[in-house]
């Protein structure tokens, strides 16, 4: 079967055989964005049939692709190469190809978020095209007599950025992906205990660490693994009964009334599918697991179970009422899956009143948010990289950046990338660590990295010297005073095939414009009456850049805000000695 499209003809194959009826029809969004609808209908519940859709398009003015999950990989493939698989658990199916002046040249999404797609798009040899192909319902599943998805085409020459943005505005007008509500608790600056202290975690020394952080303007602290066990080792046989370690916490309530009182909201970790082979719940829910990972002592639980829903949902009421939290950082949703056979099919499904492994997570994480929201309303529930597309939206109202220590260039780019999807869903850092015998403008360099996104962070605050509090303090000041632009105003990060070596965030009021690799020239132009803030992160003492108006004044600032030279600037290009880790304020 065959459709003609604004990228020409879109083929459908499938083993559809007599059993499914396939219809296709095309809707024209606006000019230069449409919509194709598949569906699939069949006359007795049935196990939906691999679909593929397949197009190409000539490789014209396209330099490099752009997905959710991409990384540090931004080159165009050849067709042969992998896909991008997304369900509700891993990334999100989408997937854009541009030029190197950041122009859209071809964006295509899938409104298929919680099951799997695979998405293909590559050259081809033979011919220079961009071939294409979108593939559904890949993975087995529990038997259905009819299912649709909308495959979305985006060819406006617009800014790469913007042709994403609007995916992700596509999404949430589906009435399955509707995202949640971010409180505004989700957009402070936040301590976490990972980093900084592991697993080795105690009251006493975290209220230590909760006092000092007030006064840099952190209003919170994510409480990571090991609250719940006295083991250190790292791994995970102690998770599923969730008690806690009364050694470490003598006294879970006025602990956190403790934290309270200093002003500070209370999130505690939990490795949401894991049950440890030394927790008493090992047994109770013996054979109702997914799958053993052994090398973590932990096997991964099957939610298609009511009473194993049941259990988690309970085990996270109890401890709002119990210990009266703040919220969650729900950890490893991507474990639920089918690893390798489908352990149901052997006993026919028995004890399951759901088939399918995503909308099982579907049904737990809603009920989940939907029983929460009752105790707490604004309860805070925080998702990390890869589990951060359109349905999980719906449950999460905190995306953090995968796991990369100290690693400024992977969080500066997982946090651009996070922001281009995830709308209003506050995006945070991964958590920010340094060595304390670096120097404050390389220490410093960690914050300006992930400068447009909620900073999480993770040192020991009583042992960092002098010169770092200072910089810590000034740079979170930074955030809190303009939190406004940078996370809400209309973002710009240049060059994605280059990482985002120059990331603008403005608004009406003011304009930030960070710039990370040295030597990148910079254009400055503001409007008469703005502010512009313009962030040296390049770890050199300049910055080249050329002035478009004339500001009415300048000042340069050092990596503590200590002003250290007023120079009077004209229009056209300049090398002005920005102080490293250090800002240039404009006012036009």
């Amino acid at each position: 079967m065959k459709i003609n499209t604004i990228v020409g003809e879109v083929e459908v194959r499938g083993g559809f055989g007599n059993e499914w009826r396939v219809s296709l029809d095309r809707t024209t969004a606006e000019t230069g964005v449409e919509e194709i609808r598949i569906r699939l209908e069949a006359d007795a519940p049935a196990v939906l049939p691999e679909t593929t859709l397949l197009w190409s398009v000539p490789q014209l003015d396209m330099q490099t692709r752009w997905t959710p999950s991409c990384g540090f990989n931004r080159n165009i493939p050849p067709d042969w190469g992998g896909p991008l698989s997304s369900n509700l658990a891993s990334s999100a199916p989408v997937m854009a190809f541009l030029n190197l002046k950041g122009q859209n040249r071809m964006t295509f999404a899938c409104s298929e978020a919680m099951r799997e797609v695979k998405l293909y798009g590559g050259v081809c040899e033979e011919s220079n095209r961009i071939s294409c192909r979108a593939v559904l319902y890949s993975a087995p599943e529990a038997p259905v007599s009819s299912c649709e998805a909308v495959l979305r085409f985006d060819l406006r020459n617009i800014f790469y950025a913007d042709a994403i943005r609007d995916v992700s505005v596509w999404f949430a007008s589906f009435r399955d992906y509707v995202p949640s509500e971010a409180p505004a608790a989700a957009f402070e600056p936040i301590y976490s205990s990972w980093y900084s202290y592991h697993q080795n975690v105690f009251d006493h020394e975290l209220e230590r660490e909760c006092a000092l952080a007030r006064t840099y303007g952190m209003k919170g602290i994510i409480v990571d693994d090991g609250w719940q066990t006295d083991d250190n080792q790292r791994g995970y046989a102690f998770c599923g009964d969730w008690e806690i370690s009364k050694r470490r916490f003598p006294d879970m309530r006025a602990h956190v009334a403790r934290v309270h009182a200093m002003g500070m909201k209370y999130i505690v970790w939990y490795s949401v599918p894991f049950v440890g082979e030394k927790s008493r719940a090992y047994e109770r829910f013996a054979g109702k697991y997914l799958y053993s990972i052994d090398r973590l002592h932990t096997s991964v639980l099957d939610p298609r179970f009511p009473e194993v829903r049941e259990y988690l949902i309970g085990i996270y009421e109890t401890a709002v009422k119990e210990w009266d939290l703040d919220g969650f950082k729900l950890d490893f949703i991507d474990s639920f899956r089918v690893n390798g056979e489908d352990p149901a099919l052997k006993d026919q499904y028995t004890g399951r009143d759901v088939k399918s492994v995503p909308l099982a997570v579907d049904l737990l994480l809603s009920e989940t948010m939907r029983r929460l929201r009752a105790l707490k309303p604004e309860i805070l529930i925080e998702f990390r990289q890869s589990y951060i597309g359109p349905a999980v939206r719906k449950y999460g109202n905190m995306f953090r950046a995968g796991d990369c220590p100290a690693d400024v260039l992977a969080n500066r780019v997982r946090t651009i990338d996070l922001r281009l999807t995830s709308g209003k869903t506050a995006v945070h850092s991964d958590m920010l660590e340094w060595n304390s015998g670096d120097t404050p403008e390389h220490a410093a360099l960690q914050l300006l990295h992930v400068l447009f996104s909620v900073p999480q962070i993770s040192v020991r605050l009583n042992d960092i010297p002098e010169d770092h509090r200072r910089m810590l303090h000034f740079w979170l000041d930074f955030f809190v005073q303009h939190r406004e632009v940078l996370l809400r105003g209309y973002l710009k990060p240049f060059h994605p095939e280059l990482n985002y070596p120059i990331v603008s965030a403005e608004n009406a009021e003011e304009k930030v414009i960070a710039v990370y690799n040295f030597g990148q020239y910079v254009k400055i132009a503001c409007e008469k009456g703005k502010r512009c803030f313009v962030v040296n992160a390049t770890g050199r003492s300049e910055l080249i850049v050329e002035l478009q108006t004339e500001p009415r004044s300048a000042e340069l600032l050092d990596t503590f805000g200590r002003a250290v030279q007023t120079p009077v600037l004209k229009a056209g290009f300049a090398r002005i000695p920005v102080p490293a880790s250090g800002l240039m304020v404009l006012n036009f």
